[in-house]
């Protein structure tokens, strides 16, 4: 039963992704990898997925200090009465989508 997960876990890395690298980055990484008591292509993963995944939060997330947070906020909790030109631009927008 133990190699029947092995295989299973073997077959969802069906994707390959190659890179080429300068002789100074390859022994970086290495060495990295090394310290880490990992393989080069696990430590490579691990570092890309990391990398990853720190970047979709940074472009999901908003994070807000101080004055910024309070504007923010006071604008969701309070926000200004529409003007004219939002008024129009929501009146063509509805005859445009037929409600």
């Amino acid at each position: 039963m133990r190699r029947t997960a092995k295989i299973a876990r073997r077959s969802l890395k069906e994707d390959r992704l190659e890179a080429r690298v300068t002789p100074e980055q390859k022994q970086l990484i290495a060495r990295a990898a090394a310290l880490r008591g990992s393989s080069v292509t696990d430590f490579i993963v691990a570092s890309a997925q990391q990398a990853a995944a720190d970047t979709i939060k940074d472009f999901e997330l908003l994070t807000l200090h101080d004055e910024a947070r309070d504007v923010f906020v006071n604008a969701i909790l309070h926000p200004p009465a529409p003007n004219a030109a939002a008024r129009k631009a929501a009146q063509r927008y509805k005859v445009q989508m037929g409600r």
